[in-house]
Parts: structure tokens; C-alpha cells; sequence
């Protein structure tokens, strides 16, 4: 090796480490030479540390340090938790992580229920998800999809490391049987009328309008997302919840 890539393993290294969270190539790219193959020292870097105490691991696409994973029982963590997610917020991130990007009214007719206040505002303060632009058509909903935070904080590389149907079955997270035989016996089939309301939600607020977290003209400048192949928006005259 010559001494001159050494010292770019080395500079790449300290950045790194003194980084408060996971950097993108392009930023750590600022501090070499126009003509360094970043991409070849992060990979060669990152097989220096994989029998290391600590690892270098890509989530996303920024480069992070993180301790090696068959390490973690000799580790306490401590963390106050003020906040636990309800079950509609963990569906919630479900069908944003499986389907993004996707609108609110897509996530209420693929849960067959009419989302809670909050419940949306509740992963935007987590960071695990963020807005992707407006959809072209009616209304111009607001799509959302996952972070980079997401990823960090459950341990995933891209969104393809997600586990698969087969992989949820075997764990058995899903249940083989069809959907409407389980929601039949759970008792969680929609009525006819249109979509049911959250456990919790007052009578009293069914004629109150859901305030957009985000101003009527947002994502007029961003790039559109393509439509997500899925159910489509609320029927007009549907009020979001």
C-alpha cells in the first residue's frame, strides 16, 4: 500500500470516529483530493474493522461506526422512554416502511380504520418517518417514507434488508390464513358504511377537520413521487381522521 492511500485510510478513519452521527460520502469527500476513490477505502476500511470491537456499517447511505453486534450482552443500556407507541403507530410505520411512498388515505384503507390525531405527528417527532413531496392528484395529499433515522435505529443496512412475507410467517408475525377469515374472528372487518374509528377517538370531534402538520403548500418545490401502486385516495366527501 502506498503511503500516500495510507494516510487517506487514516483520515477517512478519524472523520469517522469523531462524527456524531452517520456521514454521507459526499460530505466526507470534502476533505480529500478531488481524484480519491472514496468508495474503495470505505469498503477497504470497513473489512479492516470486521473482526473488530467495533464495525464501520452503511445504513443508507451514510457510513457509521457501531459496535460489533455479538457484542451487544456485555452492554446496558439505559433510556427513559416518556413515550410508548401505540399499536395503530407501529401498524402505521408498518405500511409506511412496506409501502412508501404512501398517503394517509392509503394507510387508512390498507388498516381498514381512520387514522387517530396524532398518530402520523408521532413518528415525525420520532424521526422514523418523512415527507416525500405531494402525490399528483386530487388534493395533492402528502406522501411519506422512511429516514435514515429508521434504518439506524433498527439496525438496517437499506430497505431491502426488511424481512420478506416468508420470513414474517416463519416468525410468526403473520398468520397463513386469509385476511378476511382472521379479521372476521377478531371481529375487525370494517362496517359497510366506511371506515371505523380508532379505539379512544370522542364522538364529539367527528365533524373537526385533521390539521395538515405540514402547510397546504408544502412540497410545491420538491421533485413528485411516482403513485405507489395502491388503493386509491379517499372518496371525496371522506373526511381524513
Amino acid at each position: 500500500m502506498s503511503e500516500d492511500r495510507f494516510q487517506r485510510l487514516r483520515l477517512l478513519e478519524a472523520l469517522l470516529f469523531a462524527a456524531s452521527e452517520p456521514q454521507a460520502p459526499a460530505v466526507l469527500a470534502r476533505h480529500f483530493p478531488e481524484d480519491t476513490a472514496l468508495d474503495s477505502l470505505l469498503e477497504e476500511l470497513q473489512e479492516r474493522y470486521a473482526n473488530r470491537g467495533v464495525h464501520l456499517v452503511r445504513l443508507g447511505e451514510r457510513w457509521a461506526f457501531r459496535t460489533a453486534p455479538d457484542l451487544a450482552g456485555a452492554f446496558e443500556l439505559e433510556r427513559t422512554t416518556t413515550r410508548k407507541l401505540t399499536r395503530a403507530a407501529i401498524e402505521t410505520l408498518a405500511i409506511v416502511a412496506y409501502h412508501q411512498p404512501v398517503t394517509r388515505g392509503e394507510i387508512e384503507e390498507l388498516r381498514g380504520v381512520a387514522l387517530s390525531k396524532g398518530t402520523l405527528d408521532t413518528l415525525l417527532e420520532a424521526g422514523w418517518i418523512r415527507p416525500r413531496g405531494r402525490r399528483r392528484s386530487p388534493g395533492k395529499p402528502v406522501t411519506w417514507g422512511t429516514s435514515d433515522a429508521f434504518l439506524e435505529h433498527f439496525g438496517l443496512e437499506s430497505l431491502d434488508s426488511l424481512p420478506g412475507i416468508e420470513e414474517l410467517k416463519a416468525a410468526g408475525l403473520l398468520d397463513s390464513r386469509p385476511a378476511v377469515t382472521i379479521l372476521g374472528e377478531r371481529g375487525l372487518l370494517p362496517p359497510p358504511s366506511g371506515l371505523k374509528r380508532e379505539e379512544g377517538e370522542d364522538e364529539e370531534d367527528e365533524d373537526e377537520e385533521d390539521e395538515d402538520p405540514l402547510g397546504a403548500d408544502f412540497g410545491e418545490d420538491l421533485l413528485p413521487e411516482e403513485a405507489a401502486e395502491l388503493p386509491g385516495e379517499v372518496p371525496p366527501g371522506e373526511e381524513e381522521r
